[in-house]
């Protein structure tokens, strides 16, 4: 039983190795530098859109304040009425 385990530990551990050639093999190849290249640009992208969109509704929600408490002037006011929701989690 002892040797079957040794037999299947070696070779798990010779696929292991050939698998980790293989990889660094990929990960030096042309391609895979501008697949990683176009993945960050997207996913620099998507961050941007992100952004925007958290901006977009920051700006929103800061207009439907500003009517509900009569505030258009940039300072600070207390939110009384929140729509049916509450400010305490």
């Amino acid at each position: 039983m002892a040797t079957g385990y040794y037999l299947g530990a070696k070779a798990g551990r010779q696929r292991y190795d050939q698998i980790n050639r293989t990889i660094a093999k990929v990960k030096r190849s042309e391609a895979y530098e501008e697949v990683t290249e176009i993945a960050k640009a997207k996913v620099e992208e998507a961050a941007e859109k992100a952004k925007s969109a958290v901006e977009e509704g920051v700006d929103k929600a800061r207009t439907v304040i500003e009517s509900r408490t009569g505030d258009d002037n940039g300072q600070s006011t207390e939110v009384t009425d929140l729509g049916g929701y509450s400010s305490s989690r």
